[in-house]
């Protein structure tokens, strides 16, 4: 006979997740594993002639890099000399600024840096993580896009992501043509609901890269890196084509970030037998030798692997205190769904919620799960209401806020007639009136008419062909009749050409200000320092739609 609760808990949600056993040979162990280097590092007339264990002549192409290019050599040999632990400790010590620590932490190897964070367990990783963020202020990102790659839907979900709080949001393309109707319908949207969003179109580089040089994109994240060499060249890349990469977009004025995370080079068969998180700490270095603002990490779209060994989801919160260790924005993923579980998605993203991050996700799905193009999200737009009481009971902010269903319509509506105008004036293919109702009261794509696909790609392509860049989305706005779109569409272009918000964490508000790690710094030193849930912020994550006030009753 068989024990009838076993029989129960056998049909939970959680034990349809898929678990493994320890396997350290192939990379299957998230933290010190034990082919892991030990740290070391020795300099020779100022050059790396040693890392962690290894001499110059034996690098491969990661080891050159970091070495020349990724570690604060002016303090690395008094950091690599202190204790682990004593550098852990100060790490949690509210006594210890964050701009005391950080040039010891920039100072470190990959090994050593690993080895540091391995010595916390998550609370103190948490803690850590509240002094070391970049920017004062958390914030949240949003994944917008739909399987019918349909612009007018794309537009009303991120202008209502906008009025719901999203800093910056990510679309991306079910068919590749569908790019340049995507990105402008996000971009548009966006600065309906609130004037001053980020957004970008991730797509091959190429194309990424084009479509924001023509204006149609404030910047880009989808620029992976990996911790082998056999996986760089897999991808026919290097750190230096990467970096290369990286400046192509700095030098138009656009934001960039990378994108890496544990897990990755298991999952490409090339972990050399290192666990995850030394691994991904490599990846953190070539990011910061690069010279890139940020990193976008915590596992993404590889969860899966680190999620179903021992430690792993203590792994990917580690990861992400090792990218604000190294003075980067860190946009800290809590995107790709990982479980079958609600208890336990809330519980790996609480890691990065509680303390918050400068992006707690790298990737909230702003609609239903069934229209995530990037293979769906750990949390979605039917979690928005559970988001935003996870914030009110515990005080803390998540980035998101409380909306009224009459101002969502408003907004939806305006940015989906914006769409409409916009095509009309750029002699694009149609948009009905019906088709705007649609996406004004639509939960998703299911919601929505279908469009002529077909022309909708001959449009697209020959609005490119033609040489359309943001001057003509301002101009053509304008004539539509949505003069203030126009404006704040304008006014992002000219952030392009000041730069300010191509710095560490930067983010704009309505007024077109940036915020950022260099004029908005974090300054967390323990209780009631930094940043602080209070005033106007708090009264409204308190004042959510269905609290009752006495007179209710």
């Amino acid at each position: 006979m068989r024990s009838k609760r076993f029989e129960v808990l056998e049909n939970r949600p959680v034990n349809q997740d898929g678990f493994v056993k320890e396997w350290p040979e192939v990379g299957l162990i998230a933290m010190e594993g034990p082919n892991d280097p030990t740290p070391s590092i020795k300099l020779e007339n100022g050059v790396v002639v040693e890392l962690d264990g290894k001499a110059r002549k034996d690098f491969d192409m990661l080891d050159y890099f970091i070495a020349d290019h990724g570690i604060n050599l002016e303090k690395t040999e008094e950091v690599m000399a202190m204790d682990s632990l004593q550098l852990a400790r100060m790490l949690v010590d509210i006594n210890v600024t964050r701009a005391d620590i950080v040039g010891l932490t920039t100072a470190m190897t990959p090994a050593k840096i690993t080895e540091v964070v391995s010595q916390l367990n998550v609370l103190e990783m948490m803690m850590a993580l509240t002094k070391m963020r970049a920017r004062q202020r958390p914030s949240n990102q949003c994944h917008v896009t739909n399987v019918k790659d349909n612009p007018i839907q794309i537009a009303a979900d991120a202008a209502e992501a906008a009025l719901r709080g999203f800093d910056e949001q990510e679309t991306t393309v079910g068919i590749v043509r569908y790019a340049p109707f995507n990105a402008l319908a996000i971009m548009i949207g966006a600065q309906v609901g609130r004037p001053g969003i980020l957004t970008q179109c991730a797509v091959e580089e190429a194309t990424e890269l084009e479509l924001g040089m023509k204006g149609f994109t404030a910047y880009a994240e989808t620029v992976s890196v990996y911790g082998t060499e056999p996986v760089f060249m897999d991808g026919d890349d290097t750190p230096w084509s990467k970096g290369f990469l990286a400046s192509s977009y700095a030098s138009r004025g656009l934001k960039m970030r990378f994108t890496s995370g544990t897990g990755s080079e298991v999952q490409m068969g090339y972990a050399e037998g290192k666990s995850m998180l030394y691994l991904e700490s490599r990846c953190l270095y070539v990011t910061k030798g690069c010279g890139v603002q940020g990193i976008q990490n915590g596992s993404v779209s590889c969860i899966g692997v680190p999620a179903g060994v021992p430690s792993g989801i203590r792994a990917v919160l580690a990861e992400n205190l090792i990218a604000a260790m190294l003075d980067l924005e860190c946009a800290s993923s809590n995107d790709q769904t990982f479980t079958h579980s609600d208890l336990r998605r809330v519980a790996r993203s609480l890691m990065q919620m509680v303390p918050g991050t400068d992006f707690i996700c790298s990737g909230y799905s702003a609609t239903p799960n069934y229209d995530n193009m990037f293979a769906g999200s750990n949390w979605d737009a039917e979690d928005y209401d559970d988001w935003n009481i996870i914030q009110r009971d515990l005080k803390i902010d998540g980035g998101l806020r409380p909306v009224k269903e009459e101002d969502v319509v408003r907004v939806r509506n305006k940015a989906a007639r914006a769409i409409q105008g916009l095509f009309k004036e750029l002699g694009l293919t149609e948009i009905t009136d019906a088709e705007v109702e649609a996406a004004t009261y639509a939960h998703g794509s299911k919601d929505m008419p279908d469009r002529n696909v077909v022309e909708d790609l001959k449009a697209a392509e020959d609005m490119m062909a033609r040489g359309t860049t943001g001057i003509d989305i301002i101009k053509a706005l304008y004539r539509a009749g949505f003069e203030d779109v126009a404006d704040s569409v304008f006014k992002l272009s000219k952030q392009k050409v000041a730069g300010d918000y191509l710095h560490t964490a930067a983010i704009l508000d309505k007024d077109f200000k940036v915020q950022s790690a260099v004029n908005c710094p974090n300054t967390y030193a323990g209780p009631k320092t930094g940043y602080q849930v209070e005033g106007e912020r708090w009264e409204e994550i308190k004042n959510i739609n269905n609290a009752k006030s006495p007179e209710d009753y």
